[in-house]
């Protein structure tokens, strides 16, 4: 407990975007095939350090089999909320699941070069208090801790649709689960909220059995992972709204809602239409009777590619999807990042019209045929993935790895763990820093990424800018 505010807080995302540069980023590290215990690297990103671009300490799990994937704050700029009671909390923690053994870790970073691990809850106590397993999302809310999870009951996590529950943001208990009425939402993924407008978004991927242990072909060209954005009224904890874009759109993930509370519209990213191949941003909006409605208002199209060239699970398309599956908003609402993991592009979207996005920039870099070299000359394994942006827009990191098994199927050939950083112009575009490679352990794969201080993808904000 602090006597002020933690000076991290930002009532507004324009004074997010005036605080000091990061010079920190924290990072997964996740062992493939759990031979070895996950981890978290810290690594360098002040260019006036001399350790600019490495990792200067890594803290390991005592446990195997976690599969770090997504990860995010005790506290962040919500809890400057009017109706929380959090004000003076300090972002000190990471919470950190682990998405194959529903394992949750809390590391206390408040001396990032000394991290530890503060407390360790089992899955047990998961599974005894929620009725769901493989956590998947953090964000901080202004009254707790929030964590979206993949799995429901039993061993396989098809007993009961999989869904949210609340952490305490200072014991750490787990106090119970979210949903008082979900409606017709069966599936889980991402989410995120409008905390002044009262209202949440929510989005799917799929069931366990879907994913684990790879994608299931057959499953995807029957279109049978999730398609539909589910809103909710947040503090009424009621699902009051579904959209389905249709059920060729497979695997609604990131939802991206404007940083700025007074906008009430956001992004989700498609992977794939089975149709065509293709990847969508569509942009969803609430209009002036309180309802909801969405567009797809971005496509991006496959890559024609001979079938020699192609994993086993492409052959029969003769083409690479983009495979959209990150984006990331800049906090000034101007720029969506979309990362393509299958043709290895990061594309910079200027969304200032947000129902009418354009192309702004664009980095190649790895990729299921292109495999784009750094411009250092070494490799970048799979292609580009978890995104995040600095607060003030300047720099945009990524890592490589999307999830093991998927990693195996879609790269039989990759291996390794990256991080990279692009600098963006001021009128837009994107220039790789050439200076900036990390090359995780051998044996490690790179996943998402947290920035000292707060990023674009961890902060709700609850006062408009002026």
């Amino acid at each position: 407990m602090t006597l002020r505010p933690d000076p991290t807080f930002h009532a507004t995302p324009k004074l997010a975007m005036e605080a000091p540069a990061e010079t920190l980023a924290f990072t997964l590290m996740l062992s493939p095939d759990g031979s070895q215990p996950d981890g978290l690297a810290v690594v360098d990103v002040d260019p006036k350090s001399k350790t600019y671009g490495q990792i200067v300490h890594s803290l390991f799990m005592p446990n195997t089999g976690d599969e770090f994937h997504h990860f995010g704050w005790n506290a962040c700029s919500s809890a400057l909320s009017p109706l929380t009671g959090h004000a003076f909390l300090e972002r000190r923690y990471l919470i950190i699941p682990g998405i194959r053994s529903s394992r949750i870790y809390i590391i206390d970073v408040k001396e990032p070069l000394k991290a530890k691990i503060h407390k360790i809850i089992e899955p047990e106590e998961v599974f005894a208090k929620t009725g769901y397993s493989r956590p998947h999302t953090i964000h901080c809310g202004p009254e707790g801790i929030y964590v979206s999870t993949l799995g429901g009951g039993g061993k396989d996590g098809t007993d009961g649709p999989p869904g949210m529950f609340i952490m305490d943001c200072e014991t750490f208990e787990i106090l119970g689960r979210y949903e008082m009425d979900r409606g017709v939402q069966d599936k889980q993924y991402d989410f995120w909220w409008n905390l002044p407008r009262n209202y949440m978004v929510s989005s799917e991927w799929g069931l366990p059995p879907q994913y684990e242990n790879g994608i299931v072909p057959e499953d995807l060209l029957s279109n049978k992972y999730g398609h539909s954005i589910h809103f909710w009224d947040l503090r009424a904890r009621k699902n009051v709204q579904t959209i389905d874009f249709g059920e060729n759109h497979q695997m609604a993930l990131e939802i991206r809602p404007a940083h700025d509370p007074a906008k009430q519209y956001g992004f989700c990213g498609v992977v794939v239409d089975t149709t065509n191949l293709e990847g969508s941003i569509w942009t969803w909006w609430r209009k002036d009777d309180g309802t909801f409605d969405a567009k797809k208002t971005v496509t991006i199209p496959p890559h024609p590619a001979a079938a020699d060239d192609l994993p086993e699970l492409l052959k029969g398309f003769e083409a690479v999807p983009p495979l959209v599956t990150d984006i990331d908003l800049s906090l000034d609402d101007k720029y969506l990042y979309v990362a393509c993991w299958g043709t290895g592009e990061m594309h910079q979207y200027d969304v200032s019209d947000p129902m009418n996005p354009t192309l702004a920039g664009k980095v190649e870099l790895g990729g299921i045929v292109a495999d784009t070299k750094h411009p250092t000359g070494r490799d970048f394994a799979y292609g580009p993935q978890m995104v995040e942006i600095s607060r003030d827009g300047k720099r945009v990191y990524w890592t490589n790895s999307l999830y093991s098994s998927w990693d195996d199927q879609f790269y039989p050939e990759d291996e390794g763990g990256q991080m990279v950083m692009a600098h963006v112009g001021e009128d837009g575009g994107l220039t790789l820093d050439p200076d900036f490679y990390v090359d995780f352990p051998k044996g490690y794969r790179a996943h998402q990424i947290r920035l000292e201080g707060g990023d674009c993808s961890t902060d709700s904000f609850c006062y408009p800018s002026v």
